[in-house]
């Protein structure tokens, strides 16, 4: 039989959260310009792999700023869940376990909603 974990309120939405900043960060990545700072484009058809990217524009301040703070936030919730005194009361050979379960304890309380 699977063990199931207390998690305390605090503790499932700071992982909550820290999913979403995760997505927020990634989706706003993947619409950003390969680089930072403006740099030409370039293609290495050479190596062992085609590499090739556009000219990029590099980023304004404001999506600077942005990737930054939802960096910061990110950072900011690894370290709530992970130093949780939660933690404190689980067996060393259960944290992994319950590590996990807490990941996708989201997806379970989806679950059981619908």
């Amino acid at each position: 039989m699977a063990t199931t974990y207390d998690f305390p309120s605090d503790l499932l939405a700071g992982q909550e959260e820290l999913h979403q900043v995760r997505a927020e960060l990634s989706a706003l990545l993947k619409r950003l310009p390969w680089s930072v700072e403006p740099l030409d484009g370039f293609s290495d058809t050479g190596g062992w792999r085609k590499v090739e990217r556009p000219a990029s524009p590099g980023w304004t301040p404001d999506e600077q700023a942005e990737v930054e703070k939802l960096r910061r936030r990110e950072h900011e919730l690894a370290v709530f869940v992970t130093t949780h005194r939660f933690w404190t009361e689980v067996t060393t050979d259960d944290r992994v376990d319950a590590r996990t379960r807490l990941k996708h304890a989201h997806e379970e309380r989806q679950t059981a909603r619908e």
